[in-house]
């Protein structure tokens, strides 16, 4: 998904992602424009990324001692989302390093093939007591490790 400096990238196709999670749109995410609001898509991207590290038994929001920090965000609008639409969340992996973790998500709309949106995060995992950056825990590793792309 990475571009050349002032390039737009493709959108990607829905297959391009190995974990999928469906969020229905809500009233309240339409703006003024009558589309989802541009910061709803960021929602998207911590309820796949964080609901699948949840689901895997990788990650207690409220008790590991180790917890991922946004360090890094982009997102590239390419069609519109609004409600009531579906919108499926795309996962991959595009690095896993040894206190980092970037995630890939496309953003798809009802049964569309191309993404309607796609970005990343990039976080880097600290002890939550401290704030200074660890290695991932093997058990966020190995529930990661299937998502590399």
């Amino acid at each position: 998904m990475t571009a050349a400096p002032n390039s737009r990238p493709a959108p990607q196709l829905r297959t391009a992602y190995p974990y999928l999670r469906a969020i229905p749109t809500r009233w309240m995410d339409n703006d003024v424009y009558g589309h989802v609001n541009n910061v709803t898509y960021y929602s998207y991207f911590d309820t796949i990324v964080n609901g699948y590290l949840i689901e895997q038994g990788a990650l207690d929001i409220a008790q590991s001692p180790v917890i991922g920090l946004v360090v890094e965000t982009q997102c590239h609008y390419f069609r519109p989302l609004a409600f009531p639409d579906l919108v499926t969340a795309g996962l991959r992996v595009a690095h896993l390093g040894r206190t980092s973790v970037r995630y890939e998500i496309g953003i798809f709309r009802n049964d569309d093939a191309q993404a309607a949106a796609q970005g990343h995060f990039v976080h880097v995992y600290v002890d939550r007591s401290g704030g200074r950056p660890v290695p991932l825990p093997d058990a966020l590793r190995r529930a990661v490790e299937g998502l590399v792309t």
